[in-house]
């Protein structure tokens, strides 16, 4: 169904976030914290040992909408490079687990309703082109129905993220899944998915080097209490942070 497609999922919520404040489409949790409204790629580990993120903020409470890519390399340095200031997005939270943060300029094309390229220009050359092809199946379709059942109350309780969080990961084959926890630069933070989709393949080249297949790490890694799944999801929904510095 036209309802379920992700690229007409991700324009509609594109468009929505363009007709309102950034507040009130972000608004989905009451009080002080910093919600952001959009989808993010939980990470795509490769063969190489690189680690690649997404996330694609069409509304936020505190600023713009943005795109960050994350990218950790086989050492296990993190960067992130968004199209707004590093203290309005990503880094605001975990630049202290960062080696670099970048102001970069991002373009993200759909090819087709479950395909699309992130593209990553830094200093004026292409740094990183990557390729992603999205998947349904019965968990995510079965998650998804889940996710959209659970009342606003409990999306609120940070005892449901973490049973959630620990229920949800093994289902999917993503290892640790952190829904709740401390960021690295020490804000709380909750996320709350609302569909979700696999990554089906991708395919990444980064300043001239093929990153190979999509491989889980032998290490799960994270970023504070952010667990980077073990293996490619698109999820769409909303996070919250407290307060940033």
């Amino acid at each position: 169904m036209p309802c379920r497609v992700p690229q007409a999922l991700v324009e509609a919520a594109e468009r929505a976030a363009a007709r309102s404040t950034a507040h009130s489409a972000a608004a989905d949790v009451a009080g002080e914290e910093e919600t952001f409204t959009g989808f993010g790629v939980t990470g795509v580990p490769f063969s190489s040992g690189y680690v690649l993120a997404l996330r694609r903020f069409a509304a936020s409470s505190i600023g713009p909408g943005y795109t960050s890519v994350w990218i950790r390399d086989p050492a296990g340095a993190w960067s992130m490079h968004g199209t707004v200031a590093p203290g309005l997005s990503c880094p605001r939270y975990f630049g202290a687990a960062l080696e670099s943060a970048s102001t970069s300029r991002i373009s993200l094309t759909w090819s087709g309703s479950h395909a699309f390229t992130v593209d990553v220009d830094v200093d004026g050359g292409a740094a990183l082109h990557w390729q992603l092809t999205l998947r349904s199946t019965t968990i995510t379709r079965f998650m998804t129905v889940v996710s959209g059942a659970v009342p606003d109350r409990l999306w609120r309780s940070r005892a449901f993220l973490r049973a959630m969080g620990a229920v949800a990961g093994p289902l999917l084959g993503a290892g640790r899944l952190g829904l709740t926890g401390l960021a690295p630069n020490g804000q709380r933070f909750a996320v709350h998915p609302r569909r979700m989709w696999f990554v089906a393949d991708s395919r990444a080249v980064l300043k001239g080097r093929d990153l190979g297949e999509p491989a889980a790490l032998p290490v799960q890694d994270r970023l504070g209490d952010f667990w980077i799944p073990r293996r490619g999801i698109l999820m769409m929904g909303t996070a919250v942070f407290e307060p940033g510095d």
